[in-house]
């Protein structure tokens, strides 16, 4: 796209396919001998992609597989004269990073997972065979260790066929009619998914006689309905997600032979026979040696985390760690068991912040005792973010961390001895790392405040080649955001990030729009790229509007009192922080005018806002988009985490309430939610409408039929900008609809979004 370097980008600029800086890789991958990085490339409509490829020989990117290979191996986009249901399909495999490919163990082959169809990949040739077809989609797939065969999951079942020979697919798993959608083998359901970061809920044995699976019975979790109103008669898909306080899916782990059978439970002293199969999660499990299973089992009140060690032969099992917390446990990838066999690395905070130990056990004999704590590998007023790589030959462990600067994410690297711990990335900012299960190197993708992502392959030793990077931001008018540090009414340091607009005299005053996120286990301020957030915020600061934005006590990375602040109250405290941190910011900054203020933000952004502007009269105007406006609205999972259950908590959920406080709404609020929206449903907007008509109150609603959580495409999210940015120079500038009609560039959309009728 072109680009006045005199200019910043416009609206329809910042969310037109591709973006300013261009599409990133998606689904990097290492090949399993470690020797290729792979990736998929699309342009910038996303129509048309190629899987390349770099050779750790050389560094320098080639194409694995040509636009047209894979156009061939793609099917219709109607699969049996269905339909995706909206967009909420394609949001959720771009959510959650949903592979469309996966590696053979030998390196030489790929499975492609098209639409839910499977192809076999030979790279030598580069010819590819249909494994699946059918009006039901496969998905899930897997190689087995040999690489001789495929699993999957299809109509809530496990299916393992072989990759030569005979082609019929053995069914390991069977629901009946009467099961209907409730009974899930081995598929993952939305709010496991969502809130406990769970990609798969089946595995092979490291010999490939055998898959371990999760099956979760949904028939007591209740059903939301999603309503299509777009066509003559709407259309309803009811989704299964359990509200705070619902009966959560029953889960049990079961072992099933490859080739069919039998399957046999996973019996756990404290969990066999136990009434409710729903008052306990397995986020995590899978396979120690060929005969042993771990299976985490984690507490409804999610502050009891327990391992155990599984014997399949004999049904045997030993707890080998139990992590407690007054508060409450974070589910993580950090569990890895060392190749070598006999230690496990762990992440825990039990000493006030996220660390790294090392634990051993009985490698001969897994059961045979609890697992001992060898030593604390990292440790200091820090937060580990992620375990990235083991390089088990030479004993060391690489990891994420902010240690030094709570903005930063730098790589590190720690030998299991808990010596020689050194920083490994060079650059300030924000670094994430890709390792391979083998050799010796690893994919970094690395941006800062004012740098688009670029990424590069780096050898242990420290040295990087880029070999993909953004398109370059030409615009001479961006503003440099400034770090400002406020303190919290208890001494405690809050992170701000201040833009102020570029034209503004000493003696002007500027309106103030805040935009925090707020919530748990989050970061906002911090050294990274924004991508369309910092192109809005600086098209904003031109129009005039400083924006500032604050990291409160309840959001992440700053370590578990600073985590922990929020529990069993939501709003108080980040409102009060923020209020806090504005009053700051308008004492040292005389510009700001303290006068015109405005309050904007996302999901739980958009509780902020609408909590601020029913429970503080300083803001002008307010936009919340996706808000939860009611906790009982929102899942099981991540709401007990923080707020425990509605019925030992009646006065937190009370107080958290924006519908509760409809009557003391004072500015102007506009609310914006997607009908679709199958992660904060739109029932908290239409209860907060009407609570708001209850109480007289004038408010404004903006509906996108058929959006999800993330309102995606160009056009709504260019109409839902320029919404954005009409509330706040109209507002907080005073400008006239015919000014901000002048400021937004005539816009002519390129075909529809969401069909019509």
């Amino acid at each position: 796209m072109a680009q006045d370097a005199a200019k910043l980008p416009s609206i329809p600029e910042i969310f037109a396919p591709g973006g300013v800086t261009g599409r990133e890789p998606e689904t990097v991958k290492w090949s399993p001998d470690g020797t290729r990085l792979s990736y998929v490339l699309r342009d910038d409509s996303g129509d048309h992609g190629q899987l390349y490829y770099v050779d750790v020989t050389n560094g320098k990117p080639a194409v694995l597989v040509a636009t047209e290979k894979l156009a061939s191996l793609s099917p219709p986009e109607n699969i049996g004269g269905k339909q995706n249901k909206d967009d909420r399909e394609r949001e959720r495999r771009s959510r959650y990073s949903i592979a469309g490919y996966h590696w053979a163990s030998d390196s030489k082959h790929l499975l492609f997972d098209s639409k839910g169809q499977l192809w076999y990949y030979t790279l030598e040739s580069g010819t590819g065979v249909q494994m699946t077809s059918g009006a039901d989609p496969s998905g899930d797939p897997k190689f087995s260790p040999e690489g001789k065969r495929i699993s999957y999951v299809r109509k809530h079942n496990l299916y393992v066929r072989s990759l030569s020979g005979d082609s019929r697919e053995s069914e390991l798993t069977f629901t009946t009619e009467n099961d209907g959608d409730n009974i899930l083998n081995g598929e993952v359901d939305w709010v496991y998914e969502e809130e406990l970061g769970v990609r798969s809920n089946y595995f092979w044995s490291p010999d490939g006689k055998h898959i371990a699976y999760l099956q979760m019975n949904e028939v007591q979790v209740p059903e939301y309905p999603i309503t299509d109103y777009i066509p003559d008669h709407p259309t309803v898909d009811h989704q299964k997600y359990p509200y705070a306080g619902d009966p959560n899916p029953e889960v049990r782990v079961g072992v099933v032979d490859a080739n069919g059978g039998k399957t046999h439970w996973v019996n756990i002293p404290g969990l066999t026979g136990k009434q409710n199969r729903n008052d306990y999660y397995v986020p995590r499990f899978g396979w120690v040696n060929k005969d042993v299973l771990y299976v985490q089992v984690l507490n409804r009140d999610q502050n009891q985390l327990d391992i155990y060690f599984v014997d399949t032969p004999t049904g045997r099992s030993q707890l080998m760690l139990s992590e407690k917390d007054e508060a409450w446990l974070l589910v993580n990838d950090s569990f890895r068991i060392l190749q070598s066999g006999g230690k496990f690395l762990w992440e825990s905070w039990r000493d006030g912040h996220t660390h790294l130990y090392l634990y051993s056990f009985d490698k001969g004999n897994p059961l045979n005792s609890a697992a001992k704590l060898d030593r604390q590998l990292t440790s200091g007023n820090y937060e580990v973010t992620g375990l990235d790589g083991i390089d088990e030959a030479n004993g060391t462990i690489f990891y994420t961390s902010n240690e030094g600067d709570d903005r930063q994410q730098n790589l590190f690297s720690v030998k299991l001895d808990g010596t020689n711990k050194q920083r490994v990335s060079h650059e300030d900012g924000a670094h994430k790392a890709s390792f391979p299960e083998q050799g010796k190197y690893y994919a970094d993708t690395y941006s800062a405040l004012l740098t688009p992502p670029r990424m590069q392959l780096c050898s242990f030793s420290g040295t990087c080649s880029v070999f993909w990077t953004s398109r370059p931001v030409t615009s001479d008018q961006v503003v440099r955001p400034q770090f400002v540090d406020f303190t919290a009414d208890d001494g405690t340091i809050l992170h701000g990030e201040l833009l102020m607009p570029p034209t503004a005299s000493p003696d002007q005053k500027v309106p103030v729009l805040m935009n925090p996120y707020g919530g748990p286990e989050s970061q906002e301020v911090h050294d990274h790229w924004g991508g369309a957030s910092f192109f809005f915020d600086q098209i904003l600061a031109h129009d005039g509007i400083a924006v500032l934005r604050v990291d409160n006590r309840g959001m992440g990375y700053r370590g578990k009192k600073f985590a922990t602040a929020l529990r069993h109250e939501f709003g108080r405290v980040e409102l009060n922080d923020q209020l806090t941190a504005l009053d700051q910011a308008l004492n040292r900054f005389l510009q700001l005018d303290g006068n015109r203020l405005g309050w904007w933000g996302w999901s739980y952004g958009g509780f902020m806002t609408s909590y601020a502007l029913t429970h503080s009269k300083r803001f002008k105007a307010g936009v919340a988009v996706a808000p939860v406006t009611d906790w009982h609205n929102y899942d099981s999972i991540y709401t007990e985490r923080y707020m425990g259950l509605p019925k030992d908590n009646p006065d937190g959920y009370r107080s958290g309430s924006v519908q509760l406080a409809a009557p003391n709404l004072s500015g102007h609020l506009l609310v914006v939610h997607g009908t679709s929206d199958d992660n904060v449903h739109m029932q908290n907007t239409m209860q907060l409408a009407q609570a708001f008509i209850n109480s007289g109150k004038q408010f404004e609603l903006l509906v996108f039929p058929r959006k999800t959580h993330g309102i995606a495409g160009p056009v709504p999210r260019t109409v839902l900008f320029e919404r954005i940015r009409a509330v706040f120079d109209s507002d907080l500038l005073g400008w006239s609809a015919e000014k901000i009609a002048a400021s937004n560039p005539p816009f002519s959309p390129s075909g529809s979004e969401g069909g019509g009728r």
